[in-house]
């Protein structure tokens, strides 16, 4: 039966992950990049001054049923920077060999200004819910952009972004925590393998509890957790990574080799076990997509409620999102693992315990203590993340149901149970089942809004330089009944 189960999965995943949709993706990204002037390269000076040159200034106070836009891109980062960095770049780098890193890196450029447009969008689209918080992102953007009769795909992307929070947010994230915490206790000798069913039930049950107490505090608290834990995390994680690159430093460039080699003829470099180009391109960039999201459209949820007034303000956050969590930190990875020199099994899946023994080969197991925590820390904060998304989207399909929402929170809690216990490929494969299927009416929108975002662009950029580049100087602008008035004109 769960043979069974596992072929549909992968013959499914096949299928949502082939050649339409990977085009799809690139080209989306492609036509966008090309309609904003390559803004994430032409304006990255800009985009790095505005965003993480602002993240010390946080003035700025959250209304009700409001975060900051420093909370807004740590809530999104909590999601989308999470086992996607670590176990998801090892498993890419097992089945689709070293040129997955390649296209990973392809789709984030392009990805930067995917995720631009749908912070941009979201930020512009959104509205006041009955409970007088700002809801927004794909499903709102589709909605009020392109009109009702579009609004079912507004419905397919909410139906399938609660079906992908339980995969990507919540199972991936759960098997990510217990399996670190596995790898170093086995690593210590307190344990040995297959003698770990007490203690998954027990981390079962322990974050169980957290999840709850956080999410049961809404989208404030969540912010407030992801503001202090986010950067701090991924800091550590980066300073030791780079330990592990100088240590092999004489391994660097056969690495980069590999990488780039391996993206156009992976036999070359995996011994023939990956023989298809075509396998590289595609696990790089369904692990690029599950990594930042870029695509998805998920983490403009979160954006959406920001105190902002310009969206355009908020969706330079979406660039620099996509350049830290793909460019900087998922080539950390790929790195600590390529360079290290620990043997890969090309052609079979792969999660953490790769990554870890990159970092233990050159740290020694004391060095499992401090993967395991940071592989909770990114988990946890991205299961709280993609709660904030699911909540939205049965906001959405419910009109607003209270009851409704506070049903699907339970429901999540308890589903952390369920992580521990589902083997790795058929979590990462349905995780990647949904996000294929939600990316799909995301993209259709973007492309059809896109005329909005190149609208919004001009004028942004255009005040910036009025103001000598500081957003500090720019007017005050309220967009938020924008899309009222172009429904009106319509």
């Amino acid at each position: 039966m769960i043979d069974t189960i596992a072929r549909i999965n992968g013959t499914l995943n096949g299928i949502v992950w082939g050649l339409p949709a990977t085009v799809l993706i690139f080209g989306v990204g492609l036509y966008l990049s090309i309609r904003t002037g390559f803004l994430q390269f032409t304006k990255f000076g800009t985009v790095w001054k505005n965003t993480i040159g602002k993240i010390f200034h946080r003035t700025t106070e959250a209304g009700h049923g409001a975060v900051t836009p420093f909370q807004a891109v740590c809530t999104a980062l909590a999601a989308t920077v999470g086992t996607g960095n670590i176990a998801g770049v090892a498993g890419a780098i097992a089945i689709g060999g070293p040129g997955a890193v390649f296209w990973m890196w392809i789709s984030a450029l392009l990805g930067m200004v995917t995720k631009y447009s749908e912070v941009t969008l979201a930020v512009h689209y959104r509205q006041k819910n009955k409970h007088g918080d700002w809801v927004g992102g794909p499903m709102y953007y589709i909605e009020n952009g392109l009109g009702k009769k579009w609004k079912i795909l507004g419905i397919i992307f909410s139906i399938f972004g609660i079906f992908a929070v339980f995969g990507t947010g919540n199972a991936t994230q759960v098997n990510t925590i217990v399996a670190s915490i596995d790898t170093a206790l086995i690593s210590f000798g307190v344990m040995e393998a297959g003698s770990t069913a007490t203690l998954n039930l027990i981390l079962g049950i322990v974050i169980t509890v957290l999840v709850g107490m956080i999410l049961l505090g809404g989208i404030k608290r969540i912010g407030h957790v992801a503001e202090r834990m986010v950067p701090l995390m991924a800091l550590l994680y980066i300073v030791l990574g780079l330990g592990v690159i100088i240590v092999h430093g004489e391994n660097l460039p056969a690495a980069f080799s590999s990488i780039f080699r391996g993206a156009f003829n992976p036999s070359a470099v995996t011994g023939g076990v990956v023989g298809a180009a075509f396998v590289a391109v595609q696990k790089g960039v369904a692990r690029g997509i599950f990594s930042n999201e870029a695509g998805l459209g998920t983490a403009s949820i979160a954006h959406a409620g920001a105190e902002v007034n310009d969206p355009v303000q908020q969706g330079l956050f979406g660039v620099f999102e996509v350049f830290v969590d793909t460019i900087i930190i998922c080539t950390f990875t790929a790195l600590v693992i390529l360079c290290s020199g620990v043997p890969i099994t090309y052609g079979a899946a792969a999660g953490a315990e790769l990554t870890i023994s990159g970092f233990t080969s050159t740290y020694g197991n004391w060095i499992t203590i401090f993967t395991a925590v940071a592989m909770c820390c990114f988990a946890f904060t991205t299961i709280l993340g993609w709660d904030y998304y699911g909540e939205r989207c049965l906001e959405y399909l419910s009109g607003g149901s209270k009851k409704a929402v506070k049903t699907y929170r339970w429901l999540y809690i308890l589903a952390v149970f369920i992580g521990p216990y589902m083997t790795v490929s058929a979590v990462w494969t349905i995780a990647d089942i949904f996000n294929a299927c939600m990316a799909i009416p995301n993209m259709i929108a973007l492309i059809v809004l896109s005329g909005v975002v190149v609208k919004e662009t001009k004028d942004y950029f255009k005040r910036l330089d009025e103001a000598a580049g500081d957003e500090d100087n720019l007017a005050p602008r309220d967009t938020s009944d924008d899309w009222k008035a172009e429904e009106a004109t319509a």
